[in-house]
């Protein structure tokens, strides 16, 4: 083979690799907003019985923001942020922010924990189908602790996967 057709082989070859690339991370694009409207109400439709007994409906807090934290008691980053979650449902609660902890973990050791550590904010029994819906929002390795902030118009607008502060979460609201 003469080295000019070996540069237009080569050439073509990286041309058409480039292309799969760009056509292969559009496709995750497209696919993740539709996994973020996927069913019949999307994630506005979700229920999650409560640890104190009841169930939690999301659809109550559409129209709101939104700070959407995936949790367990087994996840020492989880606990660690907790309280600036507390912190952050208390001070933001007057402009209109709801924060909700939704529990990967079973019904019981999160009643026991939250016995001891109790939280301002809606907590929501998710289980391990709670891993799922975090990987939907954004959460591709399903790592905790995972947080998804959405607007008032259900739109996320942020994600973070590892503990949160105060401070981090009160200039996202300032950004918004």
């Amino acid at each position: 083979m003469t080295m000019q057709r070996r540069y237009f082989l080569y050439g073509g070859l990286g041309a058409a690799g480039a292309a799969g690339g760009l056509w292969w991370a559009g496709r995750q694009e497209q696919r993740q907003e539709q996994r973020l409207d996927a069913g019949p109400g999307g994630l506005w439709a979700l229920r999650f019985p409560k640890p104190d007994g009841g169930e939690l409906m999301l659809a109550a807090l559409r129209g709101r923001p939104l700070v959407l934290n995936f949790w367990a008691t087994w996840c020492p980053p989880c606990i660690k942020e907790m309280p600036d979650l507390d912190r952050f449902q208390r001070q933001f609660a007057a402009r209109g922010w709801q924060v909700v902890g939704l529990a990967v973990d079973s019904p019981a050791p999160v009643r026991e924990f939250l016995a001891r550590m109790p939280v301002s904010y809606a907590i929501g029994l998710a289980g391990a189908p709670g891993a799922d819906l975090s990987r939907s929002l954004g959460n591709e390795s399903g790592g905790l602790p995972f947080t998804a902030v959405f607007d008032a118009q259900g739109r996320i607008v942020r994600r973070k996967l590892g503990e949160t502060r105060f401070d981090e979460l009160a200039e996202w609201v300032n950004t918004l």
